[in-house]
């Protein structure tokens, strides 16, 4: 499937911040969310294209490993969304409408992944889905 090419890692370390705050909007990371998230990046993100980082390992990775720096980190989940949405205002060509839907899907995967969706990552999930409409306009 590999529809995306000149990714670099920054494009999947930005996604990682991502989906961390979705993860992390009602300030509690779950393992179910972290497990969703890795079955994803595993089944579909390695299918994107074929960067790897600097020791030859696929970049998708890279949305694990900053998910999983930033839970050890605690980062806030706004801070971390507010990182996204500037990477993906000065990167919007690698936001292909095939990568925004796999984008909504790893999402919405990650915040239903423990007893449904709860206020706070629908109201992160609303964030989201506003900014990638408005650069379909």
């Amino acid at each position: 499937m590999k529809t995306t090419p000149n990714i670099d890692i920054t494009f999947y370390q930005n996604l990682g911040k991502l989906f961390y705050a979705i993860a992390a909007a009602d300030k509690v990371v779950r393992v179910s969310e972290y497990d969703s998230l890795q079955k994803i990046v595993k089944s579909e993100w390695l299918k994107i294209d074929d960067t790897n980082d600097e020791f030859g390992v696929d970049a998708a990775f890279q949305i694990e490993i900053v998910f999983d720096w930033l839970d050890h980190k605690q980062l806030s989940a706004e801070e971390s969304f507010t990182q996204f949405e500037a990477y993906f205002e000065e990167n919007k060509s690698y936001f292909t409408p095939t990568i925004q839907q796999l984008i909504w899907n790893t999402a919405n995967s990650i915040a239903g992944a423990f007893s449904g969706k709860n206020k706070s990552e629908l109201m992160m999930l609303g964030r989201l889905q506003l900014i990638l409409e408005k650069s379909n306009i």
